[in-house]
């Protein structure tokens, strides 16, 4: 899910260019040549408008079979391109979700669930809509890598997120986050595990070690540049981490 690069990233890939090897750059999940792994399971793709027109009939085709689309950030901006991403991506036969920028520093959990839900985040139990993702990554503003938040805060500020988004739409959202964002700022906690499906961005050949609770993935955003048909240029390329009749009944809620 595309956003500027967080400027503690952006710092850590800078030291790693001018110091040489000595960073690791897959510690700050961040690559400076974003993969596209060959990896198993069910091939899907993050968008918003940066990622301009989109045919959807082109992108099905070509095999990607659901998407996750930018509906809302913070407590006031809708993606300008969800209206008729959304849609069309349903009618070309993608299984699709919208997603939400979280900007913890802005309001709380439960303004900006309320908002996304509002906005085109609700579930529908159509066989064709995934509960939405709450897209929490470090802040590439000013205020600190953590929104300014303690770890104990932004975990009340997840969890009110979760607890109001399920009160509208019965369904617990996505957790779309880094690694190193999880470990830092909410350190490492566990308690949304039997909630929440994970989405782990890191754009590496592999996923890294999951955050503590949960064993398994169900997504995993391996490159931000995938080269999809029905695209220009490229989107954030992602797995479902299982078949597609898999896919489907997190859809459904089975």
């Amino acid at each position: 899910m595309k956003r500027s690069i967080p400027l503690a990233v952006a710092a850590a890939l800078l030291c790693a260019l001018v110091a040489g090897p000595a960073v690791d750059a897959a510690e700050v999940d961040a690559p400076p040549a974003a993969q596209a792994a060959a990896v198993a399971g069910t091939p899907g793709i993050d968008v918003n408008s940066w990622n301009g027109t989109i045919d959807w009939t082109n992108v099905h085709n070509s095999g990607v079979q659901w998407a996750y689309i930018k509906a809302t950030e913070g407590t006031s901006v809708k993606d300008s391109a969800f209206n008729s991403n959304y849609p069309a991506a349903y009618y070309a036969g993608v299984i699709r979700g919208a997603y939400h920028l979280a900007r913890p520093n802005l309001s709380t959990g439960t303004v900006q669930a309320d908002f996304l839900a509002a906005n085109g985040g609700a579930w529908s139990a159509d066989g064709k809509t995934l509960p939405a993702a709450l897209d929490i990554e470090p802040n590439p503003f000013s205020g600190g890598y953590c929104y300014g938040l303690t770890q104990t805060a932004m975990v009340n500020w997840i969890n009110a997120f979760l607890t109001e988004y399920r009160a509208r739409t019965t369904r617990w959202a996505v957790i779309h986050t880094t690694l190193s964002f999880w470990k830092i700022c909410t350190g490492d906690y566990a308690g949304f595990a039997t909630k929440s499906p994970l989405s782990i961005i890191r754009w590496d050949t592999g996923p890294g070690t999951l955050p503590a609770g949960w064993s398994v993935y169900t997504f995993w955003q391996s490159t931000n540049c995938r080269t999809t048909s029905g695209i220009t240029g490229c989107a954030d390329g992602s797995v479902f981490n299982g078949a597609y009749d898999r896919l489907v009944a997190l859809a459904n809620n089975t």
